[in-house]
């Protein structure tokens, strides 16, 4: 986040991107499994739309934070320490949801589905327990209140000033939201298709997706520690961020559609 592009189509896209590959967070995927799972029996139609609410309660409050530092960027500079201190809190959380997805899958059942594992989740306990919309909305706008996503949305700001005012942080933090929906809105879907059929296709399905998220978790956390200790990885990454998020996505993406082609397969008889 702190080498975003300078130029502003790149900056539109990676941001996208970057929004997509927030919401395949374990701690998102962990939530909106609860959530949909709390929903699927007595209200089986909002239950498909998790997803979707929880990302934009969560959009939300990225927007707000968004206009909030774009409006006072003349006023604050981002301290040195701040860049650095937000990766080492963004490797260690990602070190910590990969370990505990791994554990997950290992240590589950074999006629037991893998159910993402976050860590905010657990502190917000029984809000994952809500039928409403506006609640379901609002407990995505309290998943917001962290620091890393708090980081990324002044990021997207403070970027924002070089090409203008308030208007491109907006659009920024809208397209991050946009790109968020996208994959949180998808997942609720597959969540609710999975739990409607729950047979041994379903079993694998979920233990595809806890490995890549688990997977990916580390990977980028490997390579955040080696760009952060090899001056030599971080000159060679530097100005391949828009690869990178792409690469990401495009990875998770694949394996999530190989998940949904698997609960697609008839149930044997």
């Amino acid at each position: 986040m702190e080498t975003l592009p300078n130029d502003w189509l790149s900056l539109l896209i990676l941001t996208f991107v970057l929004g997509m590959k927030h919401g395949f967070d374990a701690d998102h995927l962990a939530t909106i499994d609860g959530l949909t799972r709390y929903n699927a029996r007595t209200r089986p139609d909002l239950a498909r739309y998790c997803g979707t609410l929880f990302s934009l309660g969560h959009g939300a409050v990225v927007m707000a934070i968004a206009l909030g530092v774009s409006a006072l960027a003349g006023q604050w500079a981002v301290p040195e320490w701040f860049g650095t201190l937000g990766a080492v809190i963004s490797i260690g959380f990602l070190v910590a949801l990969g370990s505990l997805n791994l554990a997950a899958v290992l240590a589950a059942e074999p006629h037991e589905m893998v159910q993402p594992v976050g860590l905010k989740g657990r502190l917000l306990g029984n809000l994952r327990h809500v039928s409403h919309p506006a609640l379901i909305a609002l407990v995505g706008a309290l998943f917001a209140l962290s620091f890393d996503t708090l980081s990324q949305a002044a990021f997207f700001a403070l970027t924002a000033t070089q090409f203008g005012g308030w208007e491109h942080a907006l659009v920024l933090a809208l397209l991050f939201m946009l790109g968020m929906l996208l994959t949180d809105g998808i997942n609720g879907l597959w969540i609710a298709r999975l739990i409607a059929r729950a047979d041994q296709v379903a079993l694998i399905a979920s233990r595809v997706m806890g490995l890549v998220v688990s997977g990916v978790s580390l990977l980028v956390a490997a390579f955040g520690a080696a760009r952060m200790l090899s001056p030599a990885v971080d000159m060679w990454s530097e100005g391949k961020e828009l690869i990178f998020g792409f690469s990401l996505v495009v990875i998770i993406a694949l394996s999530f559609v190989a998940a949904v082609r698997l609960t697609r397969r008839p149930v044997a008889a």
